[in-house]
């Protein structure tokens, strides 16, 4: 039999495995499943919010959404300050706090619509970062329920709208409406359906041949024909890019150009000496003296015209006075008669007697 020290000794062993076997599963746990590094040494630093908004002690201390503490302490403060009413206490491990610079900000998040809330602190831009014992600016989040809030009015008015998509579909579905109709409606399909047939049918007879449609698809004579006047417009304008012909020459020759700028110049010149008074134009349209003149005389003519209307002077009677014109008409009539006598019968009027005494 073994002796009583042996026994003990196995005993002794077995208790020092079991006891090492339970510190290294602890220690695995803690790795797994802890914030922080086991060797690792933490600094407290401070924020102040408002309102803990919910945060507990151990919750989540993360820098940019990376695990860098926990929260320690959550405390009430006196300030009279309301943004400064709650204290949080941060432990940090001491190596990221060089990833903190001194501008940065603490903001309380959440996971999700139910979830835990965790301490987030967003990285500044400054070079100096914190030291232990520093506070960090917060910056006040609105909770969920604020958010859910006043998303409120936008959800009702997608509520109403969607209630108003609702009543459209019912619509609808009842066959009132045009598109209720298209959808209930046999005669209206039946009439849709009667029109397809009919473009089936028009489609059947251009692929047949039949009709100008298809002619112009399929006839290669229309073509031709339309081809010809085509191929003649392209020889003309060939021909003016040769430029021969009027409309060629006026495009390509340069001495009908220069005929073109030299007139333009001219009729500039022209234009130039009529504006500036010049010649019988210019004088028209210039000349005060000339204006004048030619208001007088029509002056005098409009004079004239008014003495003749009013019956002044042998014009003016001839042309109010039915009597004179009456004895000039009578005396007309007897020249004519004499002039008609004279030449029927001119020995009448030319007969000389001769006597002897």
């Amino acid at each position: 039999m073994a002796s009583a020290s042996k026994i003990s000794w196995a005993k002794l062993r077995v208790g020092l495995t079991a006891i090492l076997a339970l510190v290294l599963i602890g220690v695995l746990i803690y790795l797994l499943t802890g914030t922080k590094s086991l060797f690792s040494r933490d600094v407290i630093v401070y924020t102040y919010l408002g309102d803990a908004a919910a945060v507990a002690v151990g919750a989540p201390v993360r820098i940019n959404g990376i695990n860098a503490g926990s929260v320690s302490g959550v405390l009430l403060t006196a300030n009279t300050d309301p943004q400064r009413s709650v204290r949080l206490d941060l432990s940090i491990q001491e190596d990221m706090l060089a990833h903190i610079p001194v501008d940065s900000l603490a903001t309380v998040t959440a996971e999700n619509l139910l979830g835990s809330k965790f301490l987030n602190i967003r990285k500044g831009k400054s070079r100096e970062t914190i030291k232990p014992g520093a506070t960090i600016s917060a910056q006040t989040s609105k909770e969920i329920f604020e958010v859910m809030d006043s998303f409120f009015p936008l959800l009702t008015s997608a509520q109403i709208t969607l209630q108003r998509i609702d009543n459209i579909i019912g619509f609808i579905e009842s066959g009132q409406g045009n598109i209720g109709k298209l959808l209930k409606d046999v005669s209206i399909y039946n009439r849709i359906d009667g029109i397809l047939a009919e473009v089936h049918r028009t489609t059947a007879a251009v692929n047949a041949g039949k009709g100008t449609i298809s002619k112009l698809l399929y006839d290669d004579a229309l073509l031709d024909d339309i081809r010809t006047p085509i191929q003649r417009m392209d020889r003309i304008l060939a021909g003016i890019e040769e430029g021969k012909g009027t409309a060629g020459k006026l495009l390509k020759d340069p001495a009908i150009y220069d005929e073109l700028q030299k007139n333009l110049v001219l009729m500039r010149l022209v234009l130039n000496d009529i504006q500036e008074g010049k010649g019988t134009a210019g004088k028209l349209l210039k000349s005060d003296e000339l204006h004048t003149q030619i208001a007088g005389l029509l002056k005098r003519i409009d004079v004239t015209v008014e003495k003749l209307n009013s019956g002044q002077g042998t014009l003016g009677q001839l042309l109010v006075n039915p009597q004179l014109y009456e004895s000039l008409n009578g005396v007309s009539k007897e020249m004519h008669g004499l002039m008609k006598d004279f030449r029927a019968n001119p020995k009448k009027f030319l007969h000389i007697k001769l006597g002897l005494f």
